[in-house]
């Protein structure tokens, strides 16, 4: 009787150690959680989300703030009180990437990608592309609204090579009798403040641009980073004589692009970067 009711009491113990482990996991903080509370903190001022950030090792990629935790600090330090608005609307994560598109009010209203890399646990790099926030397009579309729905995990590395294949053949090598393969008829959405819905929107655009004599020519992919069915490719290039750095997020469905959203900022000139640490 002694010897079941022992075995009872350690069952009960190893039940109870599993479930607060399984409880304690469950509350863990998430990368992608940490990067939407840090990019909230813009806006609240609440100190504890900077804590996410590794202090002895913060390499910055906007070429506008200082390296290190102390240049985060000091870009913030120049905000005026209360001014600040920050609306993270999609966030996934890729490894040891989260990447995040946020609506902004930063030093006025903007519209923006970061890329984040960690290492344990902590931030320990940053890249971003800004852009002022247009009207909306002539489909009606904004910058940042559309689509939001995360699916396909399964399908997230064959969706971020037809993305890849796809900047690579259209964007920089110019192999426009390619085009129509990368989408499903006309069937198309588009968040670029200047161009339309459908293909043909997207064709009637650069072919306008090029009567005009502004070609967009994208030189080189540094990154492609993707979660289910949302892909984001970084790359450098030009658009007419700027110099520029492109994000474009894509949604894939059944291996066709569906819609696009997009950042362009150009890349300052060496001589007012504040640090060293490259745009890509």
């Amino acid at each position: 009787m002694k010897k079941t009711f022992l075995i009872t009491i350690v069952l009960l113990l190893i039940i109870s150690v599993y479930s607060q482990t399984k409880n304690s996991s469950k509350m863990e903080t998430s990368n992608k959680q940490k990067v939407v509370a840090l990019i909230k903190s813009i806006e609240t001022g609440e100190a504890g989300p900077v804590g996410y950030i590794n202090p002895t090792k913060y390499i910055q990629h906007n070429l506008g703030v200082a390296d290190g935790l102390a240049g985060f600090g000091a870009l913030l330090h120049q905000l005026p009180p209360k001014s600040a608005k920050a609306n993270t609307v999609r966030a996934f994560q890729d490894g040891d990437y989260v990447f995040t598109h946020t609506d902004y009010n930063f030093f006025g209203p903007k519209i923006g990608f970061d890329i984040f890399r960690f290492e344990n646990g902590k931030i320990v790099e940053h890249w971003d592309n800004l852009q002022e926030t247009a009207e909306p397009n002539p489909s009606g579309h904004t910058m940042i609204d559309g689509t939001t729905e995360l699916k396909d995990l399964d399908k997230t590395e064959a969706n971020k090579a037809l993305v890849k294949n796809f900047i690579d053949d259209i964007l920089v090598n110019n192999k426009m009798e390619k085009l129509a393969g990368y989408f499903n008829g006309d069937n198309y959405i588009q968040h670029n403040p200047q161009i339309p819905d459908q293909l043909s929107g997207l064709s009637s655009a650069l072919s306008e641009l090029a009567k005009q004599g502004i070609y967009l020519k994208y030189e080189k992919i540094h990154k492609v980073l993707g979660e289910g069915n949302f892909v984001l490719v970084v790359s450098e290039g030009y658009f007419g004589n700027s110099h520029n750095a492109f994000y474009d997020l894509f949604n894939v469905e059944n291996g066709k692009i569906i819609e696009h959203w997009d950042v362009i900022e150009p890349i300052p000139s060496k001589e007012n970067w504040k640090n060293n640490n490259g745009k890509f």
